[in-house]
Order: C-alpha cells, then sequence, then structure tokens
C-alpha cells in the first residue's frame, strides 16, 4: 500500500467515528503535499516554510500579517507606540484560548494572558531552548506583563521594523503548563490558539489537523472562522509524483513550479495550458526572493576589484530571455536593485539592463588599464541554477570574458561563501521579515559574514550612514526614500548582479476558494472553503 493510500484511509477514518455528516466534511479536508518532512511543530522552531506553514494553523501571536504585508491585530487588539518608538504597549484579547488538553484542568482550557507572551518570549532567548528565532528579539531591552490584559515591550533603538518582526511565528504564544509538561516532546505535541488543532502526526507520512471550534476570528460577516473542516498534509518527497497527485484531484494545492512538470502546465509565456483551465486555477504575485551572484570585494583577483568587470556582467546577458526560456515566463528580469518588487523601495530604474555593446566597451577598458587580455571569471553554483548560469557563460562569453561554471553541493556552498571562499557565487534572499531593511543588511559593513550576512564584503561609508539613519526614521515615506538611496548605492558599485525577482506561484482545485497570495508565500487557510 503507497504512503498516499494509507494517508487516505486514515483520513476517512478521522472523519467516521461518531460523525453524520462524513460526506460534507470530507468535502472540507484542505489536502496539500509537503515535499521536505516538517522537523518541528514547536513556533520557537519554525525556520523552514514547511514548519512555518503548519505551525501557522496551530498557533497566533500579537499581530499578524495581511496579503498587503500591513500589520494586523490578532491576539492584541491594539497597540501604542512611544513618542521616542522605543517602547511598544499591547492590549489583549479576553476571548483567546488554548487548544483543549487534559493538562489545564476541568474546563480542558483556559484563556490567554499577557504572562503566556511572557513565557513565550523568554522561551525564546533562552539558550537551553537554543531557538533559531532567538534573534528576533535582539533589539529588545526587555519585556514584561503589565496585568492580564496588557503586554509591553521596551527595545534598546528605535526599530521601524519591529511590528513586522513581531509577526513571524517564532513569536506565537504557547501554554507553559503544556510546554513543561512535555519537554522537547512538544515539537510533536503542540498546544495553541490557532484556527486548527493537532490530531495526528505520522512523521514522514501524514499529518493531520482538526478545526478548532472555539477559534477567535470572524469573517467579516461575523461567521466565524475556519469553514475547513480538516487539513490533511502528506510527505511524498518527488515533485513530478506530487504534481501526478494534483491532476489526479488527490491534492487541492500545488505550491510553487518545478523543471519537472512546468512545461507541461505553462506556456513559455507563463499562462496555463488550455487542457487544464477547466479544472486548475492559477494564483501567482511577488514573492520577496531575489536570485543573484555575488562578487567577493575583498578577493584577490584583479576581475572582482574592477568595477568595469562587475558592471560588464550586469550588462551583458538578457535577463527577459533568461526568465522566458528557463522559467516559462515566471518571475520578474531583476533590472533594479536588490530590493525586490513589492516592498517599498523598490526602484526599476537604479539596475542594469541588456546590453551587449556596453559590456564589451567596459571589459576592452579593463584590458586597456590593466594590461590582462584574458579576464577570467568562474561562477560557483548548485546543481539546481545549473541552467541559469551556463546561460550567463554563453552569453558572457561574447563579451569577451572567460566564463566557467563550478556546480558544488549547497552545503558546501552555503560555508565557503560565508568564509570568503568564493570569488563570485549564485545566491538568493528571501526575506526574513517584509522590510527592504532586511535586504540592505547585506552590504553593512559591520555585518562582515562570517558572523552576518555581507557575503560579499561591500563596504561604503555613505551607505553605512544612511543605513543607521534608516533605524530612527519613523516616516515611512522617508525611510522608503532612504531605502531607494542604499539600493542605488551598491547598485552602482555592482557587488551583486540580480537576477530575478521571483513570484509565488499557486495552483488550485477550481473548487477551492479565497486562497490567497501573499509577497512572503505564507499559507493562510482559515478563510479557506471548498465548493
Amino acid at each position: 500500500m503507497t504512503k498516499y493510500l494509507l494517508f487516505s484511509l486514515i483520513t476517512i477514518l478521522v472523519f467516521s467515528c461518531g460523525n453524520n455528516n462524513d460526506d460534507k466534511n470530507l468535502n472540507q479536508v484542505f489536502r496539500y503535499n509537503e515535499h521536505k518532512n516538517i522537523g518541528s511543530l514547536d513556533p520557537a522552531f519554525a525556520k523552514d516554510n514547511a514548519d512555518i506553514w503548519a505551525v501557522n494553523q496551530l498557533f497566533n501571536g500579537l499581530v499578524q500579517m495581511d496579503n498587503a504585508l500591513n500589520v494586523q491585530p490578532s491576539i492584541a487588539k491594539s497597540w501604542t507606540i512611544s513618542q521616542d518608538a522605543l517602547t511598544y504597549s499591547f492590549s489583549l484579547r479576553d476571548d483567546v484560548y488554548f487548544h483543549k488538553h487534559k493538562l489545564f484542568g476541568k474546563d480542558s482550557t483556559r484563556a490567554v494572558k499577557a504572562s503566556d507572551f511572557e513565557y513565550s518570549f523568554n522561551r525564546l532567548i533562552d539558550k537551553k531552548i537554543a531557538s533559531s528565532g532567538r534573534w528576533v528579539l535582539n533589539k529588545v531591552d526587555h519585556f514584561s506583563a503589565e496585568n492580564d490584559s496588557t503586554f509591553t515591550i521596551k527595545l534598546k533603538q528605535p526599530f521601524p521594523a519591529f511590528l513586522g518582526l513581531l509577526t513571524m511565528k517564532y513569536c506565537s504564544v504557547v501554554p507553559k503548563e503544556i510546554v513543561a509538561h512535555y519537554g522537547t516532546d512538544f515539537r510533536a505535541n503542540p498546544i495553541g490558539t490557532g484556527p486548527f488543532k493537532f490530531k495526528r502526526w505520522e512523521e514522514n507520512i501524514k499529518l493531520v489537523f482538526r478545526k478548532n471550534i472555539n477559534y477567535f476570528e470572524k469573517d467579516n460577516n461575523g461567521n466565524s472562522l475556519p469553514y475547513l473542516e480538516a487539513v490533511a498534509i502528506t510527505f511524498l518527497p518527488d515533485k513530478q509524483s506530487e504534481f501526478l497527485q494534483f491532476i489526479q484531484g488527490n491534492l487541492d494545492f500545488l505550491n510553487s513550479l518545478d523543471a519537472s512538470y512546468q512545461d507541461d502546465i505553462l506556456t513559455s509565456k507563463g499562462e496555463l495550458r488550455a487542457k487544464y483551465e477547466a479544472n486548475v486555477n492559477m494564483i501567482r504575485g511577488p514573492y520577496l526572493n531575489t536570485e543573484y551572484l555575488a562578487f567577493y570585494m575583498d578577493s584577490e583577483a584583479s576581475e572582482m576589484q574592477s568595477k568595469l568587470i562587475r558592471q560588464a556582467v550586469n550588462f551583458g546577458f538578457d535577463r527577459q530571455k533568461m526568465m522566458t526560456y528557463l522559467r516559462n515566463g515566471i518571475g520578474i528580469p531583476a533590472n533594479g536593485g536588490f530590493i525586490p518588487k513589492g516592498l517599498p523601495g523598490y526602484n526599476a530604474n537604479i539596475g542594469y539592463t541588456y546590453n551587449p555593446e556596453q559590456s564589451k566597451a567596459l571589459i576592452n577598458q579593463f584590458k586597456e588599464e590593466t594590461g590582462n587580455n584574458s579576464p577570467e571569471l568562474t561562477i560557483t553554483t548548485t546543481s539546481n541554477y545549473l541552467n541559469f548560469c551556463e546561460y550567463i557563460q554563453r552569453e558572457l562569453q561574447k563579451t569577451g570574458l572567460i566564463v566557467n561554471v563550478d556546480v558544488i553541493p549547497a552545503s558546501t556552498l552555503k560555508g565557503a561563501k560565508a568564509n570568503g571562499k568564493l570569488d563570485l557565487f549564485r545566491a538568493s534572499w528571501v526575506a526574513d521579515y517584509p522590510d527592504a531593511q532586511n535586504y540592505l543588511s547585506l552590504f553593512y559593513s559591520e555585518n562582515f559574514a562570517p558572523n552576518g550576512p555581507n557575503y560579499t564584503h561591500f563596504k561604503s561609508v555613505n551607505f553605512n550612514a544612511l543605513y543607521t539613519q534608516s533605524f530612527s526614521e519613523t516616516n515611512s515615506k522617508a525611510r522608503e526614500t532612504l531605502y531607494t538611496k542604499m539600493d542605488s548605492i551598491v547598485m552602482q558599485a555592482a557587488p551583486i548582479v540580480p537576477l530575478y525577482y521571483d513570484e509565488v506561484v499557486r495552483f488550485t482545485q477550481n473548487n477551492v476558494k479565497n486562497l490567497g497570495i501573499n509577497p512572503i508565500n505564507m499559507l493562510e487557510l482559515k478563510q479557506v472553503r471548498k465548493e
């Protein structure tokens, strides 16, 4: 019996016991596959997308992000920020209850209090817990529960993006008595406040959540959320198998695009093929992910040190053509800066467009100035991006550059780029939180790798001054202007070669309604229904 059939049978059993509405309930099960295994259902370890999606169904924090990246209330119904932008005071709802568990006593549940957030945040920064989200509170001086309904956070310095950080699943509230009982096994026995509650997990095979009938949020008409009865997750590791299950109607949702099936489902222009239009719906939109090449600025190689060569590479290949033929039109050619489309600060006019003659002229100028008539580059990449790097290699060789491509394992590349072992490498940056400051942190001098994300070792006094200034700028429009200026400084120096800004692509069965899309690719299921 296949894992999928086993899971399907168990899912049916879940709904068959003591329920006279089996057909209705089975129709309201949202089924998706996670080809990467889930490591933990504890929000303190919600680092990878697979974990984050699952944890998002089970837990809530003080605030949450809507699909337009605006911070909205969640367990906190409102908040105030002090004049000096250091103190955040959150007023909590009084109708939020933890999922039922016998350890809560006779009522099997209890209301969330401010002290629960104090416990959850202390747990997040506890070195013994070793949470991967500890960094989220790096700029926090202290926090405290003032009473049952007021939670206060004091920052060390102003940080305009702080509310966005609090939307991360790391900052979810957890109940002390349940965590204390399970210890590290809380990862597989989660109790939260979310729209769904944990039912069953057979690791690497199946994961089932059931509807939380006591969930506190309502829709715009006052109806209780969620609409779905359950969420069922399988763990098929092969994306081609996942695609076949979706086409056969056994999965409701398919996330992203894979080379194994992209030509079958999409035209070269990124449109859904006619044979799928009757049964499949496609949603696409900006994703806060910039794919790029990076030069190591402290390299001893003269090519890395030369702005002429770095700019020549930026001018030397057609990004639009690359997206059409290698990504079926999915993704936005990166002719702007490092900040991706979809974030305030993005500017489409500060980068590079395809100009092979300009590229050749810059390379010839480099040859004349240095006496190096055979400039050579080696792009280091992983096998997943080999086709992109080979395309760039072919295009750049037409301009007079010798280009090699070196393929290494992802783990090796990660360590080598952090330790300055690679002159030119492919990389990507997905937003940790939805603010352009997160992207620009890669070019701040105090963030040199391996202790920070500045893998290029780019340094600029002017950039550093603007970066520091942006932390104390509370006016969003003024801060956006600063971000664009910083991005422009980076692009002029060209320590990077932006390739494309990614897009979220989602495919659903046509009976799935209200599954939105957002630039952080969060899976929100509380307003989804099936018809």
